[in-house]
């Protein structure tokens, strides 16, 4: 394979709506619980009467809560799928690389070599073993995917929302944002793992099996677990150029508009998620001194760490 990019500009919505998880959607209104079939029954009253009775007095309120919030969420789904209020975007780029015994991922971009640290685990994993995304890449000849996602509008119509008093469709309008944002990226990956990188061309398109994880390869993004380094943003930004897709970063590594999302993606058959966890002075120096900055200026990108 041969470095590729691929963009999809103005993606329909219809196509990324199946892909919202819905739970963490509630869980970002604090609503808990196990709301997995309420896509099957919010169209029709007697299917959401039979729907609340499964739950205990105690979790019906709740369950209350969540059915009018799904219901409220499809009609501004409906609302913005008419009036084309929002526009999806996407890209992947595939670029040889490979990885070096310091932990590092070399790119290959072009006429240049960019070199992205990577931070390995303190404490062992439940298998027994410290990880580093460097250890899904061969030392030579391999791939890896650079990816972003956004959604643009949001921004406008909140502000629609909110200057007419509105506040609750506001609220609704940004969570959804960012579940579109998710859902995208979790479009994205299947369709690279499918087609464009064709690594997995005979998985099936099964979505409760991909919220768990359940397929091969990882897409970690900037800011997560396993890749916690924000100011890795900055030398993705250098390889595929988010403001193609409308993107554009703060100095301090935000992305504008805000449902958006950037990482990496592996094929790797033995990829998995992991969290870097907390880490000594030591590896704090190591990882500044690759990354070419001094361990001050690394401990702002990395205090949760």
């Amino acid at each position: 394979m041969d470095k590729t990019t691929t963009n999809f500009f103005n993606i329909p919505i219809c196509e990324v709506i199946p892909f919202i998880n819905w739970t963490f959607f509630f869980s970002a209104w604090n609503l808990s619980g196990k709301y997995a079939d309420i896509q099957k029954v919010y169209e029709h009253d007697e299917d959401k009467t039979l729907w609340l009775q499964k739950f205990s007095t105690a979790e019906r309120q709740k369950a209350e809560e969540a059915l009018k919030l799904y219901c409220d969420a499809q009609k501004l789904l409906t609302c913005i799928e008419k009036e084309k209020t929002l526009c999806i975007n996407a890209m992947i780029g595939i670029f040889p690389a490979c990885s070096d015994e310091n932990d590092n991922i070399i790119v290959n971009f072009e006429e240049e070599k960019i070199i992205i640290p990577t931070l390995r685990q303190q404490k062992p994993s439940t298998d027994g073993f410290c990880y580093s995304l460097a250890d899904f890449l061969y030392k030579k000849n391999d791939f890896l995917g650079v990816f972003a996602n956004t959604v643009t509008g949001s921004e406008k119509l909140a502000q629609f929302f909110e200057h007419k008093g509105d506040m609750y469709q506001s609220i609704l309008l940004k969570t959804l944002a960012d579940r579109l944002a998710e859902a995208t990226a979790e479009w994205l990956h299947y369709k690279v793992r499918k087609e464009i990188w064709g690594y997995s061309p005979d998985e099936k398109r099964d979505i409760a099996e991909m919220f768990k994880a359940h397929y091969q390869g990882i897409r970690p993004a900037v800011g997560y677990p396993s890749l916690p380094d924000q100011s890795i943003i900055f030398d993705l930004d250098k390889i595929v150029n988010f403001n193609n897709l409308g993107i554009s970063l703060t100095e301090n590594g935000a992305m504008f508009p805000a449902s958006s999302i950037c990482g990496l993606m592996f094929a790797h058959p033995e990829s998995k998620y992991f969290i870097v966890g907390k880490i000594d002075e030591e590896q704090l120096a190591d990882y500044a001194r690759r990354r070419g900055k001094t361990p001050e200026e690394m401990q702002k990108w990395l205090a949760a760490n």
